[in-house]
């Protein structure tokens, strides 16, 4: 299960989505997660799937590798599906046992918040599949420069993201080698009742905070050692320009948009 969890990994393969400005990326992760609350319509939801699935194929990600990743939150989609379905009042009954009741109205939201949550993840999860850490944390750090005249720490806010992202596969591989030390020890996580399984984890999850730690405090000596003292005066080999591919993935950005809203009005 571990080595499902592919959020904050880096997947190259050199595609034009690999190759747009981060500030480009961030900006059309947070159009598209907009866009997926907008309206709750079948032609936004078709045209959010068309947009997801054009912009998946230019990555060159594999299909099988953006499924991979949604395993982790199988059940949180399904959970979620199901208490929209049993909890949404109003509508026409099409089921109904003793207190559990399931309308029309119902099965439409679950079916709507179940894709949301799909797609969530898949549009956020491309985000760091197409974008180095780097990268990542110069285009927050560049998109935010604004907001450095009102005294907000930006640059310390773009590398706080930046460690946290890296540190997710470096604790996900670390966790799985204390399963599988543990698993050479007689210990399982995965058999037995709910309650033995919950003690298991401590077996686990005690050793990952203690070499979490360790990694943190590696890296403050690390950071220290190269007087590291914030963004104030810091320069950069590769200084974040716009390109004319940048320009038309804006425009595609804003068309995309501006179509959800037409059809979220008119339909």
């Amino acid at each position: 299960m571990l080595r499902d969890i592919t959020i904050g990994r880096y997947y190259p393969s050199g595609s034009i989505i690999h190759r747009l400005d981060p500030r480009v990326k961030l900006a059309a992760a947070i159009i598209y997660i907009i866009s997926l609350f907008t309206y709750n319509t079948v032609p936004v939801f078709s045209l959010a799937t068309v947009y997801l699935l054009i912009v998946l194929l230019l990555s060159r990600v594999p299909f099988l590798y953006i499924v991979k990743g949604l395993k982790p939150v199988v059940l949180l989609i399904i959970l979620t599906g199901v208490m929209n379905l049993f909890f949404t009042g109003g509508g026409n009954i099409v089921f109904e046992y003793m207190l559990l009741k399931i309308t029309d109205e119902g099965i439409e939201k679950a079916i709507y918040m179940m894709l949301r949550l799909m797609y969530l993840m898949i549009g956020s999860s491309l985000l760091t599949y197409t974008t180095t850490p780097n990268e990542l944390t110069d285009g927050i750090e560049k998109a935010l420069r604004p907001l450095n005249r009102i005294k907000v720490p930006v640059h310390e806010f773009a590398l706080v993201m930046s460690l946290a992202l890296r540190f997710i596969p470096i604790l996900i591989e670390e966790a799985d080698k204390i399963i599988k030390a543990q698993a050479s020890r007689g210990g399982n996580i995965e058999e037995g009742s709910l309650i033995s399984r919950a003690k298991a984890m401590v077996s686990i999850m005690i050793p990952l905070f203690i070499s979490a730690i360790k990694r943190a405090s590696d890296l403050a000596y690390a950071m220290d050692a190269r007087c590291y003292h914030g963004g104030s005066g810091r320069t950069r080999l590769h200084p974040l320009k716009y390109g004319k591919r940048d320009i038309f993935g804006y425009l595609i950005m804003l068309i995309y948009f501006a179509a959800i809203i037409t059809l979220g009005i008119v339909i």
